[in-house]
């Protein structure tokens, strides 16, 4: 799929750009939401799991933020003949398939600490080249739809995986119960390397043209920050995607232990993946018409609206304290992270320099990783407040998420750019 047939764009190409975002959020989700939870318990005491886990979670995902831009950067002045961008998604692909049982494993948080930073810095390295796939392959006036279909399709990638890992790891324990934990892991390796294999095969990119410049990694990684916050737009962006993605991963890495001490129901690792699953039919139900409505109404007044509906939705996780509720909330908090999603992906192409897109587009990924990263330093807060009063962690944790989404609706506003078509 070349520039020169940007204009015989077809369906299905919209899915061979991004089925690669279907495994990747198929893994890191059933990671992050149950497998890392339960596997923590085996080896940290009760008492600081939350702080754990935020620790875990924070240094791989700061690993995560630094390299996405800097593999985009790196691919963008690459000129293999298969493309710039799929060289990377392989080896990348590869490295994390290679690390992935590191999970099962580790018998310590030091083994399942580095591990973990392994996976992240693979999994990045050909995920800041792959999300070049939008701009470089696909008509401008179907970025919206494109970017529509990339949130679709990671919705369903992590819903679908994430009630099979938790039907089997709720039968996990260490030790006799281990072979289930396997059975997660290899799912996911298949799913890995099946959409890998995928986007080597299907995508097929217009020949390199580069200057032949070399790119060393420190000084991209400067070059990359000064840019940023060089300008106003990109700065108000990240800052305001930040805050969004820093209020839906709270709830959603800490939502297995909520589940557990607060609601106290008996099964946490299914309950967490119902939320999930609530949280992705409210995604469903907005991610294409938020993709569709942002190429004619305009990006911003959507992505300020979703920041708003999430606060409602923790709003009412915090005064129900009830399993029913709370899934209503997550098919809310669901439906503005995917308009959110969709919306703002699709400002963020639009201010991707021509001829940079990876390094552009890992720059605004940043505030995505970023944001899943500085999500998880309230993990030692909620364990402060719990050791004060019993389960007050948790309540700061709910105020904080709010005022995340209600503060990173009103920053979309700060975005001066826009299209033709936007709105001022």
């Amino acid at each position: 799929m070349s520039n020169e047939s940007a204009s015989r764009f077809r369906r299905r190409d919209y899915v061979k750009i991004t089925i690669f975002g279907f495994a990747i959020t198929a893994l890191w989700q059933s990671l992050h939401s149950i497998i890392l939870p339960l596997r923590l318990l085996d080896i940290v005491p009760e008492a600081q799991k939350n702080t754990y886990l935020g620790l875990l979670t924070l240094s791989g995902l700061l690993v995560a933020t630094f390299v996405q831009p800097i593999a985009g950067a790196i691919s963008d002045r690459s000129s293999f003949k298969w493309g710039r961008r799929r060289p990377y998604v392989l080896a990348g692909g590869i490295i994390a398939l290679l690390v992935l049982p590191g999970i099962g494993l580790a018998g310590s948080f030091a083994a399942i600490f580095a591990v973990y930073c392994l996976l992240q810095a693979a999994t990045n390295t050909a995920q800041g080249p792959y999300q070049a796939f939008i701009p470089e392959c696909v008509p401008e006036n179907k970025h919206g739809v494109a970017s529509g279909v990339k949130a679709l399709l990671e919705v369903v990638g992590g819903v679908s995986l994430v009630y099979l890992a938790s039907i089997f790891m709720d039968r996990y324990s260490a030790g006799e119960g281990a072979r289930w934990l396997w059975l997660v892991l290899g799912i996911l390796a298949a799913v890995l390397l099946a959409a890998l294999i995928a986007t080597i095969v299907l995508v097929k990119e217009a020949p390199a043209r580069t200057s032949g410049r070399r790119t060393s990694l420190v000084p991209e990684l400067f070059r990359t920050v000064k840019e940023a916050l060089a300008n106003r737009d990109i700065v108000w962006f990240l800052a305001s995607r930040l805050l969004i993605y820093m209020a839906f991963t709270t709830i959603q890495q800490f939502a297995m232990y909520y589940l557990r001490d607060v609601i106290g129901v008996a099964n946490p690792a299914e309950a967490t993946a119902r939320f999930s699953i609530f949280a992705v039919a409210g995604m469903l139900a907005v991610v294409w018409p938020a993709g569709y409505l942002s190429d004619k109404i305009g990006r911003k007044s959507i992505s300020a609206g979703a920041g708003l509906i999430g606060a409602a939705g923790i709003g009412i996780i915090a005064v129900t304290r009830e399993y029913g509720a709370t899934l209503w909330a997550a098919v809310i908090i669901g439906m503005a992270i995917g308009a959110f999603n969709s919306a703002n992906w699709a400002l963020a192409t639009d201010l991707v320099a021509k001829g940079e897109e990876a390094r552009y587009l890992g720059i605004a990924n940043m505030a995505t990783t970023g944001g899943a990263a500085f999500a998880r330093v309230i993990g030692p807060v909620i364990d402060f407040f719990n050791h004060r009063s019993a389960l007050s962690g948790y309540n700061v944790m709910l105020m904080a998420c709010a005022a995340y989404f209600i503060i990173g609706a009103g920053l979309v506003f700060q975005i001066r750019r826009h299209r033709s078509a936007e709105p001022g």
